[in-house]
């Protein structure tokens, strides 16, 4: 009986979780929980009958006659794979999320290599002014592009007076506005964790390559990509992942033919009050952007293991 006790005792006070343990295990139970429960709820939804969503269990339980019957409704899912709307809004919005995350890289990467070789004492400065856009509201600063790039807008004056152009350039509500809006967006994003990334770069490496006779662009090419290709992917994801499903930019910057996914869903939850489709369009969507993100995060720990060994 005394051993019994001791062992509940030791059990009771978890001496085998560990302090590092605790400080993981803590932020990834409330990350987990943040997105599975959101994202249970909507499953929920797209499963059920718009009339019985707002029940407890959307109408998926039922108890009748001392039997307890589970009606699952796969409709919504079968008309999307139906209807090529849908396919094609999503491609497009993967289309305009690729074209924006490979800009921010071309743009973002020599500023962050700019700052993480500039002096230690202006580093902070060139920082803030990185994260200087996000003191002001997001959405007041995609209104300000509305000023800048219509048709008598600052930019098209600007090349009238200089004598480039004759006429206003027609720039709002068209791919090129949307691109434009989602990169100053979201270029913060790629720079922050490139710029984390090369900071700590050991330029030792590169003083080795010139000694061996590389060329600054081959040292670059060879050294230092390849050592930051940890910030290039991390950057990557959080430029790409949001913009898949950008809503704001394209309504305010984009055209009718510059449809993408959040717009579609807008119009099901508030336009067409369809939540249970909306629902099920935001099911698809977390998912084709996950199971990627999971196989490519598996074949990179697998590569990662191979280097190791």
């Amino acid at each position: 009986m005394t051993s019994i006790l001791q062992s509940l005792r030791k059990l009771v006070t978890l001496r085998w979780v560990t302090g590092r343990t605790a400080v993981i295990a803590v932020p990834a139970l409330f990350l987990t929980a943040a997105f599975l429960v959101p994202f249970l709820i909507v499953l929920r939804i797209s499963l059920s009958d718009m009339d019985t969503a707002g029940s407890p269990f959307g109408g998926l339980l039922s108890y009748v006659d001392g039997i307890v019957v589970l009606k699952v409704k796969i409709a919504n899912y079968l008309f999307i794979a139906a209807d090529e709307l849908y396919l094609l809004t999503y491609l497009s919005s993967i289309k305009y999320a690729a074209i924006t995350t490979a800009i921010c890289l071309f743009i973002g990467y020599p500023f962050a290599y700019f700052m993480a070789r500039a002096r230690p004492a202006i580093r902070p400065v060139l920082m803030m002014l990185v994260m200087l856009p996000f003191w002001t509201s997001f959405l007041l600063r995609v209104y300000a592009w509305k000023g800048i790039l219509a048709n008598h807008g600052l930019l098209n004056d600007l090349l009238i007076a200089l004598g480039v152009v004759s006429e206003p350039l027609h720039m709002m509500n068209t791919s090129f506005s949307l691109v434009v809006g989602m990169v100053y967006a979201y270029l913060p994003f790629m720079i922050l964790p490139l710029y984390a990334n090369l900071v700590k770069m050991d330029v030792r490496f590169l003083e080795a390559a010139a000694d061996l006779g590389a060329t600054p662009l081959q040292a670059f090419w060879r050294i230092t990509v390849p050592l930051s290709k940890s910030g290039i992917i991390a950057g990557a994801m959080l430029v790409f992942i949001p913009s898949v499903g950008e809503y704001v930019i394209p309504e305010l910057l984009g055209g009718p033919e510059t449809l993408m996914i959040g717009r579609v869903l807008w119009d099901e939850y508030f336009t067409n009050n369809d939540w249970a489709m909306a629902s099920s369009v935001t099911v698809l969507v977390i998912l084709l952007i996950l199971v990627p993100m999971a196989v490519f995060n598996k074949y990179k720990t697998d590569q990662d293991a191979e280097e190791r060994t």
